[in-house]
């Protein structure tokens, strides 16, 4: 009975499946044809993942792609434009200093050359002072120089009863102490140019009275002498 009941046991028993998965068959050495089958399947199924994996990397890539290089380009024009501005400012600055400096060069050239005429005006004045330029042609030449150096800017200074200073006037002689000064004698005439002195001028200075009569007080005396006599 015991034998009996071992053996049905046995029998039921599921019978144990060995299935071999090795891709080579052990006994031929050649590939199996269900591992080439499954080789196949995944071969066609790659081609589908990757490309979708190579679709969303392009189209991602490009779009990070245009955002860095958006925002390089405006960096870049930004630093452009502030060269460009400072470029600009600079070369204004340096017109306008080589415009102030080729003036400064024309006025320097004009102030020599109507120093040297100063003697001739000289002449001419002392020559107008004795009658000589009443008439003739050196009036005619001592008209058109003047007009001339005037045209160029030049005036002279210096008058009778000017107040004196120190800037313009040159004085060789001062009669008086405390007073305001003023010009009694012009020896030389001054001249400018524009407002460049070229040359002083030669004066005597005397001092002004500067004391008023108070109104009536000279009638007042007047009329005192008058009865007194």
């Amino acid at each position: 009975m015991t034998s009996t009941g071992g053996q049905d046991r046995e029998e039921e028993r599921e019978p144990v499946t060995v299935t071999d998965k090795r891709r080579i068959d052990p006994n031929t050495g050649a590939v199996r044809e269900e591992a080439k089958a499954a080789e196949s399947k995944a071969a066609t199924a790659e081609p589908g993942a990757s490309a979708s994996g190579a679709a969303g990397s392009a189209t991602s890539g490009p779009a990070a792609a245009a955002s860095e290089g958006g925002s390089d380009a405006d960096v870049k024009v930004a630093e452009l434009t502030a060269d460009l501005q400072r470029a600009h400012a600079d070369f204004a600055n340096y017109r306008k200093r080589v415009e102030r400096d080729r003036q400064a060069v024309i006025d320097s050239a004009k102030a020599s050359v109507v120093t040297q005429l100063l003697g001739v005006l000289d002449d001419l004045d002392r020559a107008r002072e004795h009658g000589d330029l009443e008439s003739g042609p050196l009036r005619s030449v001592s008209d058109k120089l003047t007009a001339a150096l005037e045209g160029l800017g030049l005036a002279t200074f210096g008058a009778e009863g000017d107040d004196f200073d120190p800037s313009l006037h040159e004085a060789v002689q001062h009669d008086g102490q405390d007073g305001h000064p003023v010009l009694a004698a012009v020896l030389r005439k001054g001249y400018k140019l524009g407002d460049r002195v070229l040359r002083t001028a030669m004066v005597v200075v005397t001092d002004g009275d500067t004391a008023q009569q108070e109104p009536g007080t000279g009638d007042a005396e007047t009329k005192s002498e008058t009865e007194s006599e």
